[in-house]
């Protein structure tokens, strides 16, 4: 017992005299690993894991990104970096209990001699940790250098790829092949894929061309000329998803997109009368020469398909 009537065998007591620090060789100082060595080296490599793992993940980033590769990586960069502090601290760091009573603050020599050898113990521990601790600094260094990259995305602004097609005044229609489609091509009902012969087989130029009877029409504002000889043509490209519209009722003449059956009414604008497209087909001004080629007015007055965050009115 000590003066104070405390045992210094008492949980959380180191043990000892009162008044006397712990030595260097104290049990409270062991370590929970029998493999100090081993653990060392499965930290330096966590860490190094986490160092490669970031810097390919700034490779990918900076080439164009791919988001299941940036995510694996990201996960795999951080995760390692947490187990090999986690492991750090559990392994290789004493983990007491460091408790012991207060006595009065004149130390007697024996006391300030046991905590002299006990700071050089420590230090002498740290220095052999130098290497870890470097390449902790080095992982966090690298991942917050990462974090300065996606700025980039803040700019420039996005193009105006959405907003354009191949189509250009008196571009002639064609079909997959090339080929230039003719009044004599299609008779009253029929319906057929075109491009223009600028960008045959081109995805977001693709439109369907449509021959009804003229007097079917109901003619939208603005749009007295775009359908001479009841030669109809609107985007394939769905505005709900994107789908290719590739169905035509011939009874009813309406569009269908077999992707979530939404339905448009060719002889009212293409407007949707079923299903989720929330606007109607974008349509293609036309005109036809004299020797029966029928070619685009101009291009589409506004962006086709579905709608995306910088949509807005103009031509395409």
């Amino acid at each position: 017992m000590t003066e104070s009537g405390k045992s210094s065998e008492a949980v959380g007591v180191l043990p000892g005299e009162a008044g006397e620090l712990a030595s260097a060789t104290d049990p409270h100082f062991a370590l929970t690993t029998h493999h100090e060595r081993r653990t060392e080296i499965l930290v330096a490599l966590s860490f190094w894991l986490s160092i490669a793992c970031i810097i390919a993940l700034a490779v990918v980033y900076s080439i164009g990104g791919q988001p299941q590769a940036e995510g694996a990586l990201l996960g795999v960069g951080m995760g390692s970096m947490g187990a090999g502090i986690i492991a750090w601290g559990k392994y290789l760091v004493p983990q007491g209990p460091f408790k012991q009573e207060r006595e009065p603050l004149a130390s007697p020599p024996e006391a300030r001699q046991a905590f002299a050898e006990s700071f050089k113990r420590a230090d002498t521990v740290v220095g052999r940790r130098t290497m870890l601790v470097k390449l902790m600094g080095a992982a966090m260094t690298v991942f917050g250098a990462f974090l300065v990259l996606p700025l980039r995305s803040l700019g420039p602004q996005p193009k105006k790829l959405l907003d354009t097609t191949s189509w250009r005044p008196r571009a002639r229609l064609v079909r997959t092949d090339g080929r230039v489609v003719n009044t004599a091509d299609l008779e009253v009902g029929s319906i057929l894929t075109v491009f223009p012969e600028s960008d045959p087989g081109g995805a977001i130029s693709q439109t369907v061309l449509l021959h009804v009877a003229s007097d079917d029409i109901t003619t939208q504002p603005g749009r007295e000329t775009w359908g001479p000889q009841g030669f109809l043509a609107f985007s394939r490209v769905c505005t709900h998803a994107g789908c290719p519209v590739s169905l035509y009722e011939q009874e009813t003449q309406q569009l269908l997109c077999p992707c979530h059956q939404s339905l448009f009414n060719v002889l009212d604008g293409a407007k949707p009368i079923f299903g989720p497209a929330p606007r109607p087909l974008a349509q293609l001004p036309l005109m036809i020469d004299p020797d029966g080629v029928i070619r685009a007015q101009k291009g589409y007055d506004e962006p086709v398909g579905p709608g995306f965050w910088e949509r807005g009115k103009g031509p395409a």
